[in-house]
C-alpha cells in the first residue's frame, strides 16, 4: 500500500465557490455540469450567516455501499487504501445509492452506473483547485475526525441561533 491518505473537510473554511464540483465534473465527466460531480457543495444561507459543507465519499473502513452491492462491484483498493466501484460489475440497481449514509454515492441515468468519488487516482482534483483550502488530502482516515466534528458542532449552533 502506498499509503492510507483521505480528503478531509473543512466546512468553515468553505467559500461555496464550487470549484470543486467543477473541477471533479470535468475530469469524470469532461464537462462543467456540476450534477456530475463526485462531489456537491451543500448549504446556503442569507448573507451573514452562510454555511457550505462540501460532501464527498469517505472511504469508510466498511462500506455500506460495499455491503449492500449484490455483485461485489465495490471493493477497497489495496494500492491507495480507497474504495472503488468498478463499473463493469454494476448493474445499476442502486443498491449501493441508498446504502450510502452520506450520500456520497451517485447514479448516472444515461448509462444506467453508479458513481462515486475515486480520489482521482491519488491526485484529487478537488483538492488542487480549492484555494480555501476547505478540502485537503491527507495521511489516515482519522486525522481530520475531530476537526470535522469540531465544524459540524459550529454549523449545527449557526443553524439554531437562526431558528431561535
Amino acid at each position: 500500500m502506498i499509503g492510507a491518505k483521505s480528503l478531509s473537510i473543512n466546512p468553515l473554511r468553505c467559500s461555496g465557490c464550487r470549484d470543486c464540483e467543477i473541477a471533479c465534473s470535468m475530469r469524470h465527466a469532461g464537462n462543467k455540469k456540476c450534477t456530475e460531480s463526485r462531489i456537491h457543495v451543500m448549504g446556503g444561507g442569507h448573507e451573514l450567516r452562510r454555511f457550505f459543507l462540501p460532501i464527498t465519499c469517505q472511504q469508510c473502513v466498511n462500506p455500506p455501499c460495499a455491503a449492500a452491492c449484490p455483485k461485489s462491484a465495490i471493493r477497497r483498493d489495496p494500492q491507495l487504501d480507497r474504495v472503488v466501484l468498478d463499473e463493469a460489475l454494476c448493474v445499476g440497481c442502486k443498491m449501493c445509492v441508498s446504502a450510502c449514509p452520506t450520500g456520497a454515492m451517485g447514479f448516472d441515468p444515461d448509462v444506467g452506473l453508479a458513481y462515486k468519488c475515486d480520489l482521482c487516482n491519488g491526485d484529487p482534483q478537488c483538492v488542487r483547485v480549492c484555494q480555501a483550502k476547505a478540502i485537503e488530502y491527507v495521511e489516515g482516515h482519522e486525522l481530520h475526525q475531530a476537526r470535522m466534528m469540531e465544524s459540524a458542532s459550529k454549523i449545527f449552533q449557526a443553524i439554531r441561533s437562526q431558528v431561535a
